[in-house]
C-alpha cells in the first residue's frame, strides 16, 4: 500500500475511524487502495460507492462528485484555501448530527477524534467549551454534570475533539441524537 497522504487538518483518519481497511476499489480511482473513506461526502449525484484517501487528498473526489466532505457554512471568516482545504481534500468524520469543524487563530483545527468524558478530563478547556456551550440557566447542573458524565467516544451522546495548530489549544463539542 502507498504511504496514506498528510491530512493537516485530520493528523490520523485511521485512528478517528474516517478511513477503513477495505479491498474494494475506490470509485472515484477505480484502484483497491486498502483503504476507504467512510465519514460523509455531501453531493447532489450519488456516488457508487467509497472513495479512497488519496483521491480525497488530492482533490479529485470533491471534483469528480461536486462533493464537499465537511460543510463550509461552519468555517465562516477563515481563509478561502483553508475551507478548501478542509471541505474538499480533508476526511471529514462521522457524527451523530452533523459534524462541525473547529476553528481557532484564524485557522481551522485539526481533527483528533471523538472522545468521551475520561479523555476530556485530560484537556480542561475543551471540556470547558462543551460545559458553556450547555449551560443553560434554566436548566439544573446535575442535568449538565449528567450529560458530561454521559459523554463515551464510542456512544451516545460523544464529544469531538480538535487542537488549534497555530496555538496547540484543545477545543471541542458535543452531540448526540
Amino acid at each position: 500500500m502507498t504511504a496514506l497522504p498528510t491530512f493537516p487538518y485530520h493528523p490520523d483518519p485511521l485512528a478517528t475511524g474516517s478511513l477503513r481497511p477495505s479491498a474494494e476499489p475506490c470509485c472515484c480511482c477505480g484502484q483497491p487502495r486498502g483503504l476507504l473513506y467512510v465519514g460523509p461526502m455531501y453531493t447532489a449525484q450519488e456516488a457508487p460507492g467509497r472513495v479512497c484517501p488519496w483521491c480525497i487528498a488530492d482533490g479529485s473526489a470533491a471534483r469528480r462528485f461536486d462533493a464537499e466532505f465537511t460543510d463550509a457554512s461552519e468555517l465562516t471568516g477563515l481563509p478561502d484555501d483553508v475551507v478548501e482545504e478542509v471541505c474538499s481534500r480533508t476526511p471529514a468524520f462521522s457524527s451523530w448530527q452533523q459534524g462541525r469543524w473547529l476553528a481557532h487563530c484564524a485557522d481551522a483545527a485539526a481533527f483528533l477524534g471523538p472522545v468521551g468524558i475520561e479523555e476530556l478530563r485530560a484537556h480542561p478547556e475543551a471540556l470547558e467549551m462543551i460545559r458553556s456551550e450547555f449551560a443553560d440557566p434554566r436548566r439544573k447542573e446535575h442535568f449538565l454534570q449528567s450529560f458530561l458524565e454521559a459523554l463515551h467516544a464510542d456512544g451516545n451522546p460523544t464529544a469531538y475533539l480538535f487542537r488549534c495548530r497555530a496555538c496547540g489549544e484543545h477545543l471541542a463539542y458535543a452531540d448526540g441524537t
